[in-house]
């Protein structure tokens, strides 16, 4: 018997019956698929959403893959503590339902600085970097000098204690370590990169209340510090894998004429600080334009620092030198740390006015072991010396002159823009006292000249202050100039002024020094273009001076027997003071703004045995 076809609208029925009974009828189930994204780079610290907050979502338990606690919720938000590489697994009845990989990369320290942060001093991160940087410092200032400047810094003895042994347990190696100042709180703040934020905490508050502070938890899982010599409160705080301390300066008084408005905006409130960076979103200050800008303009290094002009903020008072900003980074070798800095200006340094042409150290006496030098415009030097044009500095002193009948004119038109200063050591004399008086007694002289457009106003100067003065004095004509003599503290001082400079002698004299270019003479030593025309250079050097004690062969008045053991000892006394071995920093201007370069020299320890 055939089979009759049913309606087209009772299988319609049927099939509507089967769709809405059929994932709750007996032995059915729903299908559950959390949200958990595609696979993906979070940052080390930052929460990881993973789920949905939506009300009828499924409750899962969320395997992370980095041995913390399984959660069960709907919708979870997760930090992961470590870099590396981790497969989260969502359950539901003990079925996996869904997975996703997650790369976990540190988090780079200027993404924890808040985008409002105008000065920043940073470690990239810790590893490689933090360790070469203290041992420097300890062979500079002693080990126990670095150990007492770690223990009064702060969140510094977590950290040195923490990666003492290697890989770190709370603080995180790979992330870094710095501070900032904001313009809207009046302190600065320090941030350490940390895998465990509790134990870290904890840690942090433990040395604070050793040091004589009061911490005082909060239910939040910050820590207010009361500072053991009073003042405003410091806060402790972690924040997306960050520890900070918030350290604001005490209230002082304005200095007289300061403008009180610039006060208002910054205050000492720590939790004003803490806002900043809750509220951070983004890249913080790693993607600042001016930041990006000036990194690029200088060398790498283990720490870099960072200084640029708030928005808004007006030329100085004179519309002259309107500074950008400032970049520099620290590159630290086993003994030497090399510093490589740009300042930018968006006109010429100087109004692109030129230095002059410098002679002051092409013939003088070689050897200094200290030496610095000021080439600059004309107009630069005598605002230095004399004030900036119309400043009550100035008024003062161009009143003065006149009532004593100088040429104010001609004074402040006197200085050429070149100032030298030069520091010898006397060997032989230092040897002769050392035997004589059983103690070291440092002898040397010390060269101090700057160029002249005009001698004459300068002499008349000169002159007059010293009639007005206690000194006794004598002045001598010479074929080219005027030469005065006297002494103070018992030391000879001579001031030569001559048509196109002023030297003054202070100390031993120079006679029988060899002479010759001193200023090609240290570039050679340092390199670049220091110490010569438009620069500004300084610099020690006391490995010149160990070497001219170990290379003296002859003393008048030292017996040969005793001038190797003298040699020895001095040596041995000059290393015992300080291990340093150069230092030299210099700047110029530059297209754009000006660079600035420094070396900082330890002594090589083999010297040491010598």
């Amino acid at each position: 018997m055939p089979l009759i076809p049913r309606r087209p609208g009772s299988l319609v029925a049927l099939l509507l019956m089967t769709v809405a009974v059929g994932p709750w009828a007996s032995g059915c189930r729903r299908a559950v698929r959390p949200d958990l994204g595609q696979d993906r780079t979070v940052e080390a610290g930052v929460p990881v959403d993973l789920g949905s907050q939506r009300e009828d979502a499924t409750a899962v338990t969320w395997d992370f893959g980095d041995g913390s606690d399984a959660q069960t919720a709907p919708w979870v938000s997760h930090a992961f503590s470590r870099a590396g590489a981790y497969t989260v697994r969502a359950l539901h009845e003990g079925e996996e339902v869904g997975r996703v990989q997650l790369t976990v990369v540190p988090r780079p320290v200027l993404r924890a600085v808040p985008s409002s942060a105008r000065t920043v001093m940073w470690l990239p991160e810790l590893r490689g970097h933090v360790d070469s940087l203290m041992d420097f410092y300890a062979r500079l200032v002693g080990p126990e000098n670095a150990r007492r400047a770690v223990e009064s810094s702060p969140l510094l003895p977590l950290l040195f204690t923490d990666l003492e042994n290697g890989a770190g347990s709370v603080v995180d190696p790979d992330e870094g370590f710095g501070f900032f100042l904001l313009p809207e709180f009046d302190g600065v703040v320090t941030l350490l990169g940390i895998t465990e934020p509790e134990a870290a905490l904890n840690a942090v508050a433990g040395e604070l209340e050793r040091a004589g502070h009061g911490v005082m938890p909060q239910p939040d899982g910050s820590a207010t510090v009361e500072p053991a010599s009073g003042g405003p409160p410091m806060l402790l705080f972690e924040d997306r894998g960050y520890l900070y301390l918030a350290v604001p300066e005490g209230l002082e008084e304005p200095d007289e004429g300061e403008a009180q408005q610039s006060r208002v905006l910054a205050i000492p409130d720590a939790e004003v600080a803490r806002q900043a960076v809750r509220s951070l979103t983004g890249p913080g200050i790693s993607e600042d334009a001016l930041l990006t800008e000036l990194r690029g303009k200088v060398a790498s290094g283990s720490m870099y620092l960072f200084s640029g002009k708030q928005p808004g903020v007006a030329p100085d008072e004179e519309g002259t030198h309107p500074i950008r900003g400032f970049a520099a980074s620290l590159a630290v070798k086993p003994e030497r740390v090399d510093l490589d800095g740009f300042l930018s200006s968006s006109t010429p340094l100087f109004q692109g006015a030129r230095a002059p042409a410098s002679a002051l150290l092409k013939d003088a006496e070689l050897g200094p072991i200290a030496a610095a030098q000021i080439s600059v415009p004309p107009e630069e030097l005598a605002r230095l010396v004399f004030g900036a044009p119309g400043s009550e500095r100035r008024e003062r002193m161009v009143a003065s002159w006149r009532r004593e009948g100088l040429d104010v004119e001609a004074l402040l038109k006197a200085l050429r823009g070149d100032v030298v200063l030069r520091a010898y050591f006397d060997i032989p004399a230092f040897f002769r006292n050392f035997i004589r008086n059983k103690r070291p007694d440092i002898k040397g002289s010390i060269v101090f000249e700057a160029g002249l457009t005009e001698s004459e106003p300068v002499r008349a100067l000169v002159q007059k202050q010293l009639e007005d003065s206690v000194l006794r004095y004598t002045t001598q004509q010479e074929a080219n100039g005027t030469l005065f003599r006297t002494r103070i503290r018992e030391q000879p001082v001579e001031l030569r002024i001559t048509p196109e400079r002023a030297s003054l002698l202070a100390g031993e004299l120079l006679q029988g020094r060899p002479r010759g270019d001193v200023g090609a003479e240290l570039r050679e030593r340092f390199g670049g273009e220091a110490f010569s025309s438009g620069h500004v250079s300084v610099m020690v050097d006391l490995g010149r001076l160990r070497a001219d004690l170990r290379a003296a062969e002859r003393v008048p008045g030292v017996p040969n027997m005793l001038l190797g053991a003298t040699k020895a000892l001095s040596g041995a006394l000059l290393d015992r003071m300080t291990p340093l071995d150069s230092g030299f920093l210099d700047f110029s201007p530059v297209e754009g703004g000006g660079r600035l370069k420094g070396r900082l020299s330890l002594r090589v320890e083999q010297e040491a045995s010598r």
